[in-house]
């Protein structure tokens, strides 16, 4: 059972939703990543000031943070977000592999204010030629030259 210090964590990520909504950034979206006591990262949407649509506050959040911590990995830090996670900030999280992840509103929620992400989770596991943007594979020696070569390179670093 979150504590008074998720609570107080979750009410900043909340004020930053808030934040970036009346300040016209984008859709009502905020999250912080916290080390220990430490927020080390917080974003808020900004798709609309950044005319990115990959600029969600999980997102922008995780940024910061890596770019903060200089790292890539957050292992050893927790996400909170004003919302369940849509499926790129959830992709995003998975790579950036916090310990956790606290949310406020549902999807469900989202939903009922024009933010539905339904249908991307449904298009995920439809074949490649039905979904909604066609993908076409165009396989090529090239292509599979460039893996082949990482897969031998000695200094490479995994993530």
């Amino acid at each position: 059972m979150p504590g008074e210090r998720e609570k107080r964590f979750m009410q900043h990520a909340i004020t930053l939703s808030r934040r970036g909504m009346e300040n016209g950034d984008g859709g009502p979206f905020g999250a912080i990543v916290v080390r220990g006591e430490e927020i080390v990262g917080e974003g808020w949407n900004q798709v609309l000031t950044d005319t990115d649509p990959t600029a969600h506050a999980e997102v922008v959040a995780i940024r910061q943070a890596c770019k903060n911590l200089g790292t890539f990995q957050l292992h050893d830090c927790e996400i909170y977000t004003s919302c369940e996670p849509c499926p790129m900030c959830l992709g995003a999280i998975y790579w950036a592999r916090p310990a956790r992840v606290y949310y406020a509103n549902t999807k469900e929620d989202a939903a009922a204010i024009d933010f539905d992400d339904s249908f991307i989770y449904r298009e995920i596991s439809k074949s490649h030629t039905d979904k909604k943007i066609p993908l076409i594979a165009m396989p090529t020696a090239a292509a599979l030259s460039v893996f082949r070569d990482w897969k031998e390179k000695g200094d490479k670093t995994l993530y």
